[in-house]
């Protein structure tokens, strides 16, 4: 179905029909608008977005990744580009121009009305990836001297030009913040009760210069709607929203996604994304790990003579790193995926090798009895315990290797998800020959 209103979208583009696209974006949601959009080129997309209403131009353009708003952009010229900008929330508008080119972010400065440069001025100075960033300025504030009554009448009168309102900041003087309190709480309580007896001091905030990413996640563990973010001196600043939360993590996951596949990643839409970027974001670490690679053909060389002398001990091979490649990636992923939600932090690392170490040394046992088996009945029972025993060590060894790797990267600043499954494989495929060949020579004497 998708496809298919893809494929109709793009025949009517390209069949000029005016009339047909406007009945197509006018039978469609904004979201749905914008995913076709994004699959379309630059200056295909700009003949559909540019038939659309005025009222449902800015929903479609606020779907769009910022790369994506930038083509569309390209395409706009005079009042039609700086009133779509104006009409943005601070926020998305913000990453657009500090993700643009110098040329489009200055041509869009330029065009906004003071108090829109002004706050999207003070976001664009926190760093790319803090709450900063992504917060929202346009909030309601509450005083925590404030009657329930007062406060819902501020709220009326302000509330339409906030982003959000379902869960207020409130602040002592000097916009210190004191807690939050939802529109929910306020509407049932009595009109002359004071917000600081109702106030939540307790809730949780961030502050501005934090990353996104762990403000995200915070979001997502504590089932809220919204996060207060304040300054080093605990100044409320803005509201980050659920919303980005999401866009965040999406992201983020989709990052350590094609990390943990040996890829830089791409950030734009899989069908607009050209050979040869997608070349590129996965040719560098393929050479990277080519060159890991020679490290088990060392080995083979260290080890050539053993081979000759009991030529089926090269039957195993593929086998044995294969087994080593497969633990380790489950267990890289496995801490991969439990340090981006918070699950495991670095000072628990004995701890994650102790727990790791113990499910591969049982796997391995599980593995061996399997390879005891099918070795007996192909070269005998010699050759047989070797490999079971080897099976076991380099479980243990893999499962450990796996689990280390991605907290140690982050102990020394890196991105976990560049350590997991296709450099542990390849670490693991060198050692574990190292090992399979060590007990060789003590099992068999030679």
């Amino acid at each position: 179905m998708d496809g298919e209103r893809a494929e109709e979208l793009t025949d009517l583009v390209e069949n000029s029909d005016l009339t047909g696209i406007r009945l197509w974006l006018a039978e469609h949601r904004p979201h749905e608008i914008a995913d076709e959009l994004a699959r379309m080129p630059g200056r295909e997309a700009i003949i559909p977005f540019r038939l659309l209403d005025k009222d449902r131009e800015l929903e479609v353009f606020e779907e769009l990744d910022p790369s994506q708003q930038q083509n569309i952009l390209l395409g706009l010229r005079g009042t039609d580009f700086h009133d779509l900008l104006e009409e943005m929330e601070p926020d998305d508008r913000a990453r657009l121009i500090g993700e643009a080119p110098a040329k489009i972010a200055t041509r869009a400065l330029a065009g906004l009305s003071p108090a829109e440069r002004k706050m999207t001025a003070a976001l664009l100075g926190y760093p790319e990836d803090s709450v900063g960033r992504y917060m929202t300025p346009e909030t309601v504030i509450l005083h925590r001297d404030l009657t329930v009554g007062r406060a819902l009448e501020v709220v009326r009168a302000r509330g339409a030009d906030a982003e959000t309102i379902y869960i207020l900041p409130v602040v002592s003087d000097g916009r210190r913040m004191v807690g939050t309190i939802t529109l929910s709480d306020l509407v049932v309580s009595d009109d002359d009760r004071i917000l600081k007896d109702l106030v939540d001091v307790l809730a949780p905030r961030v502050r501005a210069n934090e990353q996104v990413e762990d403000a995200a996640r915070l979001i997502q563990e504590a089932n809220l709607v919204s996060l207060p973010v304040v300054d080093s001196e605990d100044r409320f600043v803005g509201l980050f929203t659920f919303d980005d939360a999401l866009e965040v993590i999406e992201a983020a996951d989709s990052e350590d996604m094609a990390r943990q596949s040996g890829a830089s990643p791409v950030g734009d839409h899989y069908v607009s994304v050209g050979v040869l970027r997608l070349v590129g974001a996965r040719s560098v670490w393929l050479m990277l790990l080519i060159v890991a690679a020679t490290l088990t053909i060392n080995v083979m060389q260290v080890y050539e003579a053993t081979l000759e002398e009991v030529t089926a001990l090269a039957m195993f091979v593929p086998m044995l790193i294969g087994t080593g490649g497969n633990v380790g990636a489950q267990s890289a992923t496995a801490i991969v995926r439990a340090l981006a939600v918070g699950e495991v932090r670095v000072r628990d690392l004995p701890g994650v090798i102790w727990k790791e170490g113990r499910v591969g040394l049982l796997l391995g046992f599980m593995l061996a009895g399997i390879a005891l088996v099918i070795g007996s009945l192909l070269v005998g029972t010699d050759i047989a315990v070797v490999v079971a025993c080897s099976v076991i060590a380099i479980c243990t060894w893999a499962a450990v290797i796996g689990s280390s790797m991605p907290l140690l990267a982050r102990k020394v600043g890196v991105d976990p998800a560049v350590v997991s499954s296709p450099m542990v494989a390849t670490l693991v495929d060198a050692t574990g020959l190292l090992i399979y060949f060590s007990i060789a020579r003590m099992i068999l004497g030679i």
